[in-house]
């Protein structure tokens, strides 16, 4: 027993214990020879091959030593397979939970990055809002632009059937030039803005289904991996998969993963940033055509005011003059008969002054006599012929004054006439169809 103890206190080495050898089988047979040896027929059956005593001792040990040798190394085996199993059960155990911690961090850098990707989502798409009511308000402003438009082109139009010598390139005509082509400008403008919001509104769009899509995988790949962080050796739903272990080619690293979404998500800033730059763009494009469109609209009533009060005063003047002509044509008409009747108040004096001489013409001889009468008479005459002369000279000039003065009340009846066609087409045609031009409000696209 000591020495089985010792054996068994030994260290756990494996020895290799050589199979029992027994000796060689004696195969002679018993010869029937000297004085002890048997022989005869009472034998005959018992002469067969046999182990000799010691040889049976010395197998009876060997099998002693081989069932000891066995149990001790089964004794060693059996240890051997218990602490290698605890030890293995500390490992699997030990490996779970580091996997299991691995996995939660894994979970909680794909919650990090899921919120990220919402939050960077959810931006771009109040960014793409804010340019949807930006493009809404660039299209309110295109359509508000035609009825200016309209209004200074009918203005245009209807100064053009202005009558001559009023159909002038003045300041109003230059001003409202300038405002349709403003208005052309900013029409222009307004579309390639419009156009640029399209343009933000579809890359937003874009990046926002790649963030999306993005958040949709982690959201999957985090129901897995939260799945598996709950497995424990005691579920029941776990199997065996052998090929697992086996690398998909496709898969991508830690490095790889991590730089994909910090590109999808700096590509998400980027666009809500442009989105940003664009809107205050075109809040800024939208008020500053809004004011020019404004205070041009204001330069063209302040021309038409400072027109419409030139042709009233004009036209006042033209009264002015005209009510004087007219008056002047009276005094005219009366002074043309005065002449008249001055030449024929004329011809009574001259008929006498030269019957006289007819008469007196016809003295008998030396009695026709050139005395201090015939000269009188005759100078008389000469002062007759010579006032009436003058006279109707006078008459040919009160005359062309008269005619004059017609000509110079039709020009300003005409002028006149003409004036008040304009201030009829700035005033009540221009001016008051330019009281619907839009608010400041209405053209940057609020209303």
């Amino acid at each position: 027993m000591a020495q089985m103890d010792a054996l068994v206190n030994q260290p756990l080495v494996r020895q290799s214990v050589p199979p029992c050898e027994l000796p060689p089988k004696v195969y002679e047979v018993a010869r029937n020879t000297g004085a002890h040896s048997s022989s005869g027929l009472a034998t005959a059956g018992f002469r067969t091959a046999k182990y000799l005593e010691d040889e049976w001792y010395q197998n009876c040990y060997a099998r002693y030593h081989q069932a000891f040798a066995d149990r001790d190394g089964s004794e060693r085996q059996r240890h051997e397979s218990q602490q290698l199993a605890a030890e293995t059960e500390e490992l699997a155990q030990r490996t779970q939970q580091d996997s299991t911690r691995k996995v939660g961090a894994r979970l909680e850098d794909m919650h990090c990055w899921m919120s990220e990707l919402q939050r960077e989502g959810e931006e771009l798409s109040a960014a793409t809002d804010q340019l949807r009511a930006d493009k809404q308000r660039l299209e309110r402003a295109l359509d508000s632009s035609s009825v200016p438009f309209a209004i200074a082109t009918d203005n245009l139009q209807c100064r053009e059937r202005r009558q001559h010598p009023d159909l002038v390139r003045d300041c109003v005509e230059i001003e409202l030039l300038k405002e349709v082509e403003l208005i052309r400008n900013i029409q222009e403008l307004l579309k390639r803005t419009i156009g640029q919001a399209v343009h933000q509104i579809r890359l937003n769009r874009e990046q926002k289904e790649t963030c999306e899509l993005n958040w949709s995988d982690k959201v999957e790949a985090y129901n897995i991996d939260e799945r598996c962080a709950r497995y424990r050796s005691q579920s029941t739903e776990v199997q065996f998969h052998p090929h697992s272990v086996a690398h998909t080619e496709s898969a991508s690293t830690t490095e790889s993963w991590a730089r994909f979404t910090q590109d999808t998500l700096c590509r998400a800033q980027r666009e809500r940033l442009a989105s940003t730059n664009l809107h205050a763009l075109i809040d800024c494009l939208l008020k500053d055509t809004a004011e020019d469109l404004r205070l041009q609209c204001d330069a063209v009533s302040v021309a038409f005011s400072r027109h419409c009060d030139d042709l009233e005063d004009a036209r006042n003047k033209l009264q002015h003059h005209l009510h004087k002509t007219l008056r002047e044509i009276t005094d005219q008409e009366h002074n043309i008969g005065a002449l008249k009747k001055a030449i024929k108040d004329k011809e009574a004096p001259l008929r006498v002054a030269q019957t006289r001489l007819y008469q007196r013409s016809k003295r008998p001889n030396v009695e026709l006599c050139l005395d201090t009468a015939q000269f009188r008479l005759v100078s008389e005459v000469e002062e007759l012929n010579m006032s009436l002369a003058a006279l109707k000279e006078k008459l040919l000039e009160a005359e062309q004054s008269l005619r004059n003065l017609e000509d110079t009340r039709m020009s300003l009846e005409k002028d006149i006439a003409v004036k008040a066609n304009s201030l009829f087409i700035d005033r009540q045609k221009c001016m008051t169809h330019r009281l619907r031009y839009p608010s400041v409000l209405r053209l940057a696209g609020y209303q």
